[in-house]
């Protein structure tokens, strides 16, 4: 079935149903126009998602990536930038190969339709032109045969006529024939105008012309069909591959191995405090006065304590800096890892020297070989500067060493609270080698002004033993109420006065302070 023998009356149809086809294919590049913007759109908003949680380099964020659950939620959120990368793909894929393909050929379905629809008015236009010369053509037949049978009727009339001469006989038969000569040439030409008007119209109505290419068209938005669906399909495995990023991920996450994490990068290297000791006051001890069941001794600091003319400063104004080249301020632990980190960055250093140092050797032995090569004398200023720069780093690195063997040499540990961590949520940094408490307390002044004893602001009760060893400390027994002279600055810790007038500081998480004249932030036991 087609068109022309079907349709052959429904040119007007014909004509609608093939531009409602174009104005299809339009209107399906205008929505996947608008998929694709979709698309760019929301993987524009998932990278600006995963930009906004990424941690920012330096921070503290990025520093908890050690932790296997922040870790997982990093390659979550890459994953997801992978993930609107692959959407991106797909609105650029539909764009070129939907809405690009598509567009092209509609314009030329345009063009082809335009142009078939000229032809069907011009052969419609030469189609009735046809029908005009056929109709006068028969029109002439039928006037000139009805003329040669008048002409035929008259010779025939005057022949039997018996008062007619031969010569008008003769006359009316030679009119007679040629009127039906004009009448068989009117005859031919009706009969040929006749067969050229069919050729026509068979042409005119039976050609297929726009049926052809309604159905490329078709075949065409066809194909855009599919590849919508295939478009997608093609990234599908790619963005499978996200989704089991994510899961690994998920599954990667180590709770066990977070909390060895979190104990590696912050523990001491301090003791638990032990058991509390029962003391009976029924056997009259007097706890102010008592020995301390440490036996620590008496630091010289605490000993100038004794004199009330005198005071002391433990910390002078250059005393705010921490020596933090060799880690002092860090417990223990902590300052063992930095000290090996910092051993092996030397280390490193010092080995891109020494090689350095080997290949500046090698070049000038082969510019002594070939001095056309280059000028020895010229590699003396580099060979000078690395044999400084491998002694500079050789002496920093025995320096680290030392500090190392120090740190981990040190046997006698000092008890320290898990809790204690003072206000701005730093480790207690008791030390209990002299190097650790200069440290913390940086040097102290050789001469003390000569004052009357600050007034106490509060006073504090003890909640576990403290040996006082270090320099500047100041011992105490559990249950022990000191006066407070100054308070916690910070550092964590606190400058308390015996009833002897012995000074000296102690842990801030060791004590319970009370009754201050000015706000204090107390550290419960946890």
């Amino acid at each position: 079935m087609d068109w022309g023998t079907e349709l052959w009356d429904q040119c007007d149809i014909i004509d609608k149903h093939t531009q409602s086809g174009l104005d299809l294919v339009e209107k399906y590049v205008k929505f996947v126009k608008e998929r694709t913007e979709i698309e760019q759109n929301y993987a524009k908003q998932l990278r600006n998602l995963s930009k906004k949680y990424s941690p920012k380099r330096g921070s503290k964020e990025e520093q908890e990536c050690r932790f296997s659950n922040h870790q997982a939620f990093l390659d979550i959120l890459n994953e997801m930038n992978d993930y609107a990368g692959q959407r991106e793909l797909i609105a650029e894929n539909m764009m070129i190969n939907i809405c690009i393909e598509l567009t092209k050929y509609l314009q030329e379905l345009k063009q082809e339709r335009k142009m078939h629809l000229s032809e069907v008015k011009k052969a419609q236009q030469y189609l009735e032109g046809t029908y005009k010369h056929l109709d006068n053509s028969k029109k002439r037949f039928e006037r000139e045969w009805r003329e040669a049978e008048k002409a035929a009727q008259y010779a025939e009339k005057t022949d039997q006529d018996l008062n007619a001469t031969k010569a008008d006989v003769e006359k009316a038969k030679q009119q007679a024939h040629m009127r039906t000569h004009i009448a068989e040439e009117c005859k031919n030409d009706y009969a040929s105008q006749l067969q050229k008007y069919n050729k026509e119209q068979n042409q005119f109505y039976f050609t297929d012309m726009l049926q052809d290419m309604d159905e490329r068209r078709i075949k065409k938005l066809a194909q855009g069909y599919i590849l919508f669906a295939d478009t997608e399909r093609h990234v599908m495995p790619i963005i499978g591959k996200c989704l089991e990023g994510i899961t690994r991920a998920g599954t990667n996450v180590n709770e066990r191995n977070d909390s060895v994490v979190l104990i590696e990068q912050h523990k001491s290297g301090f003791e638990r405090p032990g058991d509390v000791e029962f003391e009976d006051y029924s056997q009259g001890i007097n706890r102010a006065s008592s020995d301390s069941s440490l036996s620590t001794p008496k630091g010289p600091l605490e000993l100038l304590g004794r004199n009330k003319n005198k005071t002391f400063r433990l910390f002078n104004k250059k005393s705010k800096s921490v020596d933090s080249e060799g880690f002092t301020h860090l417990p223990p632990e902590q300052r063992r890892k930095r000290l090996q980190q910092k051993i092996d960055d030397i280390s490193k250093e010092l080995q891109k020297e020494m090689d350095q140092s080997e290949a500046l050797g090698k070049m000038k032995d082969v510019y002594e070989k070939n001095p056309q090569m280059g000028d020895p004398a010229s590699l003396a200023p580099q060979i000078t500067q690395t044999a400084q720069n491998m002694e500079r780093l050789r002496g920093e690195l025995n320096k680290y060493e030392s500090w190392l063997a120090e740190a981990g040499g040190r046997g006698d540990s000092i008890r320290y609270s898990t809790h204690s961590l003072n206000n701005n949520g730093a480790h207690n940094p008791n030390r209990s080698d002299t190097d650790s408490s200069q440290a913390i307390y940086s040097e102290f002044d050789d001469e003390f002004e000569e004052e009357e004893l600050a007034a106490p602001i509060g006073q504090c009760t003890a909640l576990y033993s403290f040996p006082g060893s270090s320099e500047g400390t100041i011992s105490m027994q559990e249950g022990e109420v000191l006066s407070v002279v100054e308070e916690d600055k910070g550092d964590g810790w606190t400058r308390v006065r015996r009833n002897n007038g012995d000074e000296g500081y102690i842990p801030t998480s060791y004590a319970t302070i009370t009754n201050m004249k000015c706000a204090v932030t107390r550290i419960n036991k946890t």
